[in-house]
């Protein structure tokens, strides 16, 4: 194991040293980790168990913190003034991508439980805007736009998660495995969790800048605090019924809009420690699933993970914005770029053990499947899409999509000074 560790730290930093080369091509972080992993599975240097048992962990505490400094960064004000394209995306194309999804796995995957194509179609909705900050992070895309993308992934997780412990418990229901008030538990899950968040972003942010002004803390530890504070809002939510990531990501919109750009470890976390933690769960999830994934890998399936890259997505995007003043460049842009990542994978693995064996293995391999496809393809096209993207929507010229929220607008993401 300790050769292993020591190939890892090796290849880590011999991976940062070209990061900054390697972020103006095709070739993403994500894509090289994944493959990593995956090579390093295949030398039996590192126990397939241990990482295994790691991915969970790695996984949930890389999306609660990444999740909580996204939302921390993105310009609230902003957000309200123009909120329409992420709250259609959200209450619109989330279920239309779910029932769309389940129509197209039952095409593919015949003789399944209707509650188990959903759950499937439920694991494959989510979106992870990390695998192409290419995108989020090109500033010739216009402001809206990666505002828009950013709260949908942000947010999409939390709101999936509900419907997917709603389907896991009626495919095990039907299985004679499990009896739970589901209803109760996804109100619970969708109010609560909010509510949590909100108080946990609020009171931080007040108490930081209360502390600040009286010079009692410093940068280094205000970092601290942030961390603890969206693990704060993530466990306070779990306490009360509520869901830990919605929190997590509300937490992080109403902490950024009390510190405004005054807290610098919001910016620097994400840009170093925040992605050594993503890198490191897609390491784990490279060595520890994708080896089983592949193997597990049918036709069936791989049509079932390409329509859902390629239509499913698109459809239900596309539907969702139609009498918006998104045009159909936004449309096509943004029903392509939903890359799978973190979140699928990590919501399989929370209903494998609840369901019947029967869909259990085969919803896993699907779902870890789905992601380091997405990575590959999503990862690939980022860079030339946002340039096409932005291309485009500059020829349009004055129109909506490039007009600022304000005079006095701030921008997406303003650092501290």
């Amino acid at each position: 194991m300790e050769t292993g560790l020591l190939i890892t730290a090796v290849f880590t930093a011999a991976f940062t040293m070209v990061a900054k080369r390697l972020s103006s091509t095709v070739v993403t972080a994500p894509m090289i980790f994944l493959g990593f992993g995956f090579a390093l599975s295949q030398t039996g240097l590192m126990p397939h168990a241990d990482a295994e048992a790691s991915l969970h962990l790695v996984a949930e505490i890389a999306l609660i913190v990444l999740l909580f400094l996204d939302a921390a960064q993105v310009n609230l004000d902003a957000l309200r003034k123009r909120h329409v394209w992420p709250v259609r995306m959200l209450v619109i194309g989330l279920p239309l991508s779910v029932a769309f999804g389940t129509l197209a796995a039952m095409a593919f995957l015949p003789g399944w439980s209707i509650f188990a194509v959903a759950l499937l179609a439920a694991i494959m909705a989510p979106t992870d805007a990390a695998l192409g900050q290419a995108v989020i992070s090109n500033r010739s895309v216009p402001e809206r736009a990666r505002r828009a993308l950013t709260v949908e992934s942000g947010l999409n997780d939390g709101l999936a998660l509900p419907v997917i412990l709603l389907f896991a418990s009626l495919a095990a229901h039907a299985a004679g495995q499990a009896d739970t008030n589901w209803l109760l538990f996804g109100a619970k899950q969708l109010i609560l969790g909010p509510m949590v968040g909100a108080a946990a972003g609020l009171i931080g942010g007040a108490a930081l800048m209360f502390t600040k002004k009286r010079d009692l803390t410093s940068d280094t530890f205000e970092g601290i605090g942030a961390i603890a504070l969206a693990g704060a809002a993530y466990l306070g939510a779990s306490e009360v019924g509520g869901n830990g990531f919605i929190a997590a990501f509300i937490a992080g919109l109403c902490f950024g809009h009390v510190v405004k750009g005054r807290c610098k470890f919001v910016y620097e976390f994400t840009e170093s420690e925040g992605q050594m933690l993503s890198w490191g769960a897609f390491l784990l999830l490279g060595m520890a699933m994708v080896p089983e994934a592949l193997h597990a890998l049918t036709w069936p399936m791989l049509g079932l993970i390409l329509t859902s890259l390629f239509i499913v997505r698109p459809a239900a995007i596309w539907l969702s914005l139609l009498g918006s003043d998104a045009s159909q460049t936004t449309r096509i842009f943004f029903g392509w770029f939903g890359p799978r990542g973190l979140a699928t994978a990590l919501f399989a693995l929370l209903v494998v053990e609840q369901i019947d064996h029967q869909y259990a293995e085969p919803i896993l391999a699907i779902a870890i499947n789905t992601v380091w496809v997405s990575a590959l393809l999503h990862g690939v096209s980022a860079m030339p899409g946002a340039r096409w993207y932005a291309g485009r929507i500059a020829r349009m010229g004055d129109c909506a999509e490039t007009q600022p929220i304000t005079a006095s607008a701030k921008p997406l993401m303003t650092k501290g000074d």
